[in-house]
């Protein structure tokens, strides 16, 4: 268009003009050449005067030869302004941060240099305010007759709306994208949680058939005794073969209820019911209950205060507390003293259950509170497995923390620290 725009038929030379300037009159012309040629020349200019891209020519010095009133209005100019002044100057001086764009890097002046169409949609044009704008341009070579260069005709316009649309589109993309790559990631973590649940479950069914064969044994074995000595037995060992027999039915049924409270915790079925509870009272008349069912191991109950309110889940601190000293009973010799210690302090309450008893190896301590997980040196000691899974997830419930010291032989220290609900101490 640009080439229609600005040659004539290539029998005649055609002179460089401004569209606003009227057509020089050749005197040795004829009347009917020069008419035709006005006519052109308004045709020309009606129909760069139409088209809403800008437009605009260049000599081989850069300056403006022609400028259509879209170029002029885009960049805040007139037409008048424009003629003959370096177009590079107006609106290619700088690139998009401000930096100097060289003249001698303008695709623009390369194109009546090297004779090549130049096309760039990733620059800007500046406005007479100083302010920008994103364009797309084309940058096409002028010649004359001879097919001499005689400059250029630039073609733009203004893109501020597609890279708009284009920003947005990758900000969807990008959105689309990361929420694409948050849904994986959940779907990951539900589907390795969904495998850690079944290989838990498989590992519990097998933990339960392993812990249930056990005292199931003794009771068939305590039933079929009863069966065939009936007459046999002396009283006392009719007794015994009952109490055995009552005992791993306790031990089968205990299970059981762990079993449970770890599957409720595992469904998340627990919800936390905080009470306002005086925790010196609480441990001491825990402490007794203790004593009651194991006399044969004091547990020696120690604070420094005399009330220690608190707003806690009694259920679960009763659960946690309970499981710790009947552990440090059911392993510590007779008569051997148990330490258990409450202190408040940093919005935090501390238990410390502290006994003298088998210990417990170092290679079982980190797996000491996966369920059914007993230590090699528990010998023949009755215990499931379960109380110290169930205290662990307790404890994490209420977002608190457990620690564990233990030295084989020399005791064992449990650790719970509880977050402080409540201010009201004295």
């Amino acid at each position: 268009m640009g080439q229609q725009s600005l040659h004539r038929d290539r029998a005649q030379p055609q002179p460089v003009f401004p569209l606003s300037d009227s057509l020089p009159i050749l005197e040795h012309e004829p009347p009917s050449i020069n008419t035709n040629l006005e006519t052109l020349r308004r045709q020309h200019q009606l129909i760069l005067n139409s088209v809403g891209d800008g437009v605009y020519g260049v000599d081989l010095h850069g300056n403006v030869t022609f400028v259509n009133p879209a170029a002029a209005a885009m960049i805040g100019w007139t037409v008048e302004e424009l003629i003959g002044r370096s177009m590079h100057a107006i609106l290619h001086h700088s690139h998009a941060d401000g930096t100097s764009y060289p003249l001698q890097a303008c695709p623009i002046y390369a194109a009546f240099q090297d004779g090549i169409v130049h096309r760039v949609n990733d620059e800007v044009f500046w406005r007479k305010d100083g302010s920008c704008f994103p364009v797309e341009y084309i940058s096409t070579p002028m010649h004359d007759e001879q097919g001499k260069l005689i400059g250029a005709v630039i073609a733009f316009r203004d893109i501020t709306q597609r890279k708009w649309a284009e920003t947005v589109l990758q900000q969807a993309n990008e959105e689309l994208e990361l929420k694409v790559q948050e849904r994986t990631a959940e779907l990951q973590q539900l589907n390795a949680q969904l495998q850690e649940l079944n290989e838990l479950k498989s590992r519990l069914v097998s933990m339960v058939c392993h812990e249930f064969r056990n005292p199931l044994n003794n009771i068939l074995l305590s039933v079929s005794y009863l069966d065939r000595y009936d007459e046999q037995l002396q009283p006392q060992q009719k007794t015994q073969h009952f109490s055995d027999i009552h005992t791993n039915v306790d031990r089968m049924t205990q299970m059981i209820d762990d079993i449970l409270v770890i599957g409720k915790v595992e469904a998340k079925k627990i919800e936390l019911q905080p009470v306002s509870l005086n925790l010196v009272e609480f441990c001491r008349q825990l402490v007794e209950e203790m004593q009651a069912i194991a006399p044969a191991n004091p547990i020696h109950f120690i604070c420094q205060r005399k009330t220690l309110s608190a707003l806690i889940d009694e259920r679960l601190l009763r659960s946690i507390l309970t499981n710790i000293l009947a552990n440090s009973v059911r392993y510590s010799p007779a008569n051997c003293p148990i330490q258990f210690k409450l202190t408040c302090r940093d919005e935090q309450f501390t238990f410390q259950v502290k006994d003298q008893g088998i210990g417990i190896p170092a290679d079982d301590i980190p797996y000491l509170f996966e369920p059914f997980h007993r230590g090699r040196n528990v010998s023949n000691i009755p215990g499931t497995g379960l109380g110290l899974s169930i205290v662990k997830k307790f404890v994490d419930l209420q977002q608190g923390e457990i620690a564990v010291q233990s030295k084989v032989g020399h005791g064992t220290t449990f650790t719970v620290r509880l977050p402080r609900q409540s201010n009201h101490t004295a």
